[in-house]
């Protein structure tokens, strides 16, 4: 079976890192990207089959890209992760497979894109 492989996009450094040793321990590939045109990148090439997005970046915010990452590849699961309860509720947020508000415990995330991507396999 090969690996699967989870793209992080996040502004911070360090939850990069963090998320990217952490899936590696549940045995998936993981790609990283700190901005917005760095996911498309590697979504483009990387053909990462589930992405974690955080909402609040910089350059573009996860909603915006969620739509670009949409156009390029239509059947990705998106999962919006954010230190923001009150985005659950936006709208644009409607359009992803899950929402998770960040935590220093990823049990939770790690069961839900699990889920995902068995549903997906």
């Amino acid at each position: 079976m090969t690996k699967k492989t989870i793209l992080v996009v996040d502004d911070e450094e360090h939850i990069r890192l963090l998320y990217k040793e952490e899936f590696e321990e549940e045995g998936y590939h993981v790609l990283l990207a700190g901005n917005g045109d760095e996911a498309l990148v590697q979504v483009g090439k990387g053909k990462p089959d589930i992405v974690t997005l955080d909402i609040k970046m910089p350059d573009t915010d996860g909603i915006t890209l969620a739509r670009k990452i949409k156009e390029l590849k239509s059947d990705i699961p998106l999962i919006f992760v954010s230190a923001y309860e009150d985005y659950k509720h936006d709208f644009g947020t409607w359009a992803s497979d899950a929402y998770f508000v960040k935590s220093a415990n990823l049990t939770e995330l790690k069961a839900l894109i699990a889920d995902i991507l068995k549903g997906r396999s």
